[in-house]
């Protein structure tokens, strides 16, 4: 419902909640909602345009056009130059641990010993209204210190003398916050997570020695980091703090903006940190890019990895282009969990981490991420033995010479049954806690996000709708036995768990959004677009 005595703070901003909890009433001043709004009156045509802009070349790549590098940004791509220099506290980032905002893991991600925290608003968060305002008051308490808590379970959580420095993943451009209105309109979600920490923390940060730093999620051109260049420029003009005191990473995420690295870090030099591997959403890139080339069908997603041909190239050609420009180069994700009950299991999964990270640093990438705190000496030790000095961006690869046709290679492998059933497994499951209003879920010994669930099924639905998509023993992929393949999951699940837990949880709301997307005639642009409305439904 309406809560008018918000409406009325700001002329024409409406907050769609109750009254707000006590702790949510700092967040959500009339001073930082006006700052909020100042920032969706000038940007969010900007923000239409380039979402609108995203369909056009969708609809270009539908009818046959394959990416390549810009003719009409060569001179960019050519020239010498290199972005601004960046702060102390940004210039080792061997090990960065990234996970949601509740404030369990606020507390322990920057007390893992990591040398960064990525806090997520997007990918590993469920954005219920609680939790993204709780995620606004957790990284205030967490700047200022004030985080120290008591769990239900007696646990006291209290930050050590030294912590991880802060960095802020707000939702992508597609996104809105459904919750609050400009003008009538539901706001991009990404300006006002954006809007509201940057309001709130600029000046503690820079009190405390450091600054404003973020990841800029889901980009697809060069002209999504202009406008968010743009929108620094203006938030910092507005906050009265120097121009470049805030400093970006970009995770290239999307097929797309891999021909465009150069091109986005010019974009943002005085505010670029560099360039992310986001690798899973990479691969969720590439099947939704190429939906309807039916020889463009990828194997298993546990036979896509790092070290596939086109995986690879991306990987090599993001390390040249940072170093190239004088930032880093950061690794991608390592998602496993300890295995506590099996140590031989285990002992494989914390290898299959360490050869991951060798592989990254013996690359030339200056850090990798994490997902659990158990894997930070690890992370830590390999970039140690390869990576004595904070970085390595002297390492120049000018070895290395990466073709559009390089990046666009199919990989080899087979579609089996097994990876079927993982698929359609990793997806409900995921799904179901989204729905449930978690973000993070551990899946099969993995600290699972968003993009899992977003390759699984946009795997599923190729799967179904070419020729190629046919088993390795010969049977078709087709939405009979998708829909078996489903079945089987939940009546497991009730089995394992009970008819009381099933009929608690949302296993059959996330089955029918599933079976829905995967049995579209066109492939849905992003699950937790679809899902938002559910989540709105449970969570008000």
């Amino acid at each position: 419902m309406n809560d008018a005595s918000h409406a009325q703070k700001v002329a024409g901003l409406e907050i769609l909640t109750p009254a707000p909890a006590a702790e949510h009433e700092r967040i959500l001043s009339p001073e930082a909602l006006a700052f909020v709004e100042g920032l969706v009156r000038e940007f969010r045509p900007r923000v239409d345009a380039l979402l609108e802009a995203r369909h056009e070349r969708q609809a270009r790549l539908d009818a046959g056009e394959l990416p390549d590098f810009l003719d009409a940004t060569a001179d960019i791509r050519n020239a010498d130059w290199q972005v601004a220099p960046l702060p102390a506290d940004l210039q080792d980032r061997r090990v960065e641990i990234t996970g949601p905002v509740d404030r369990r893991m606020v507390v322990n991600a920057l007390n893992s010993g990591a040398r960064l925290f990525m806090a997520d608003f997007e990918d590993a968060s469920s954005p219920t209204w609680q939790a993204m305002i709780d995620g606004q008051v957790n990284l205030y308490d967490a700047i200022r210190r004030q985080i120290d808590f008591t769990a239900d379970n007696g646990k006291d959580y209290r930050l050590n003398d030294q912590v991880a420095t802060l960095l802020v993943r707000p939702r992508g451009w597609h996104m809105e916050e459904g919750h609050v209105l400009v003008d009538g309109r539901p706001v991009p979600a990404g300006l006002w997570d954006f809007g509201l920490y940057l309001y709130h923390n600029a000046h503690a940060l820079l009190e405390h020695g450091s600054g404003p730093y973020f990841y800029l999620p889901k980009m697809q051109s060069h002209l999504e980091a202009r406008l968010w260049n743009d929108v620094f420029n203006y938030a910092q003009d507005a906050l009265a703090i120097p121009r470049g005191t805030i400093k970006a990473t970009v995770l290239i995420e999307t097929v797309l903006a891999a021909f465009e690295m150069d091109e986005i870090l010019y974009e943002l030099r005085e505010h670029s940190a560099g360039l992310n591997c986001g690798r899973w959403d990479y691969i969720f890139s590439f099947i939704k890019c190429f939906r309807n080339h039916p020889n463009v069908v990828l194997p298993d997603r546990s036979q896509v990895t790092m070290t596939t041909p086109f995986m690879r190239a991306y990987s090599q050609l993001l390390i040249k282009t940072c170093h190239k420009r004088g930032v880093h180069a950061m690794g991608g994700m390592a998602a496993q969990l300890p295995v506590r009950d099996d140590p031989d299991l285990n002992e494989m999964a914390m290898l299959k981490v360490r050869r991951d990270k060798e592989r990254e640093a013996r690359d030339g990438h200056d850090g990798s991420w994490v997902g659990h705190p158990a894997l930070v000496p690890i992370c830590e030790d390999v970039f140690n033995q390869y990576m004595p000095e904070d970085n390595q961006i002297s390492k120049q690869r000018d070895d290395v010479e990466v073709s559009a046709a390089d990046l666009l290679r199919l990989p080899e492998g087979s579609i089996t049954i097994h990876g079927l059933m993982s698929n359609v497994s990793a997806a409900l499951r995921y799904t179901e806690a989204w729905l449930g209003g978690l973000g993070a879920v551990p899946i099969y010994n993995l600290m699972e996000d968003a993009a899992t669930a977003e390759i699984a099924r946009a795997q599923v639905w190729q799967w179904i709708q070419y020729p190629k998509g046919m088993l390795a023993d010969s049977r078709a992929v087709n939405e009979e036995l998708f829909r078996r393949v489903l079945a089987h999951e939940i009546e497991s699940i009730r089995i394992v768990y009970g008819e009381q837990f099933f009929a608690r949880r949302h296993y059959q709301a996330a089955a029918e959004l599933l079976d829905h997307m995967i049995t579209a005639q066109e492939l849905p642009e992003f699950l937790t677009l679809e899902a938002y409305r559910q989540l709105a439904e449970i969570h008000g």
